[in-house]
């Protein structure tokens, strides 16, 4: 009986300094959904337009906002969509094409803010396209119902080409669609920042850029569902200020600062983000501008 108590004992005085250790202990399932749960959850793209989300994260903005935010990477706007129709996500950096077809597919959204987000027409060094009609029977890589696509209709309409005359491919993975430039797949890309700087490095040619034209499509939104729920709302607003704040910091310091931040988010190497245009403004948080939703509806409408 007496090494029966010593032994019970032992295990007792065990099981305490065990709870008492300052060791971590194992994050269960459970707690793991709980802190899911009570986040924010917002669809990002390795493109610069979803810079100021990564640095608030960065530099722990959302911390000081007090809103737990969770970031879910993807690397092609189509999954994104699904992330939000689905609910997985409440928000998402997209285009207003995109948003706009969502919704029309009935997946009312809440428009945000503008975002940063821009695109250049990329051709291929071995394709040998210097000029836009030469897009004539050549492949464009893009992604159906999308910016790409309007810009695509837009670039063969400037310059009177059939548009059978080209062919636009499907390529949803941005990190794909570069891929296919490197390898000489495709002809010509249109690509979202810092991929199109990626793609001039291998001597391709820019032929067209938004940032030039009077046409800013990117945009931040929610589901309406987060506007319809007060603590949702509540913690959409206060991402929005930390996300204004990241754009602030950004504007006044330039990409410079988070060189190692971009690479490793954007999936290019710190030589690209030194290429980068340094010009880069990130707005601060206004809502799409209605000419700009006004050129998506009637693309829309018109496919």
């Amino acid at each position: 009986m007496r090494k029966i108590l010593i032994t019970l004992s032992a295990g007792l005085l065990m099981a305490v300094c065990g709870a008492c250790s300052d060791e971590p202990k194992p994050v269960s399932v459970m707690d793991e959904w709980l802190a899911d749960s009570a986040s924010i959850k917002v669809a990002v793209m390795p493109t610069i337009d979803c810079l100021p989300l990564y640095v608030a994260e960065e530099l722990g903005i959302f911390e000081r906002e007090d809103v737990s935010v969770r970031l879910y990477p993807y690397q092609a706007q189509m999954d994104c969509d699904t992330a939000i129709q689905s609910g997985w996500v409440d928000g998402m950096m997209t285009d207003l094409v995109r948003a706009e077809r969502l919704q029309q597919q009935g997946t009312p959204l809440h428009y945000a803010t503008a975002t940063a987000l821009s695109w250049r027409l990329i051709t291929s060094r071995q394709a040998r396209i210097k000029m836009l009609p030469q897009l004539d029977d050549k492949m464009l890589a893009m992604t159906r119902y999308s910016a790409t696509a309007l810009l695509a209709d837009k670039l063969v309409d400037s310059v009177g080409l059939k548009p059978e005359r080209v062919f636009r491919i499907q390529v949803n993975d941005v990190a794909v669609r570069l891929d296919m430039l490197r390898t000489g797949v495709m002809d010509a890309l249109l690509l979202p920042e810092p991929q199109a700087t990626a793609a001039m490095q291998m001597e391709s040619l820019s032929l067209y850029d938004t940032r030039e034209k009077d046409l800013r499509l990117g945009v931040m939104v929610f589901s309406q569902k987060v506007v319809a729920d007060s603590l949702r709302r509540h913690q959409m607003d206060a991402l929005l200020r930390a996300y204004a704040a990241a754009c602030d910091t950004l504007n006044a310091t330039g990409l410079g600062r988070f060189r190692d931040l971009i690479a490793s988010r954007c999936g290019v190497t710190p030589v690209v983000v030194d290429s980068m245009p340094q010009d880069i403004v990130f707005p601060q948080v206004e809502e799409p501008r209605q000419s700009d939703m006004d050129v998506a509806k009637t693309w829309l409408n018109g496919n």
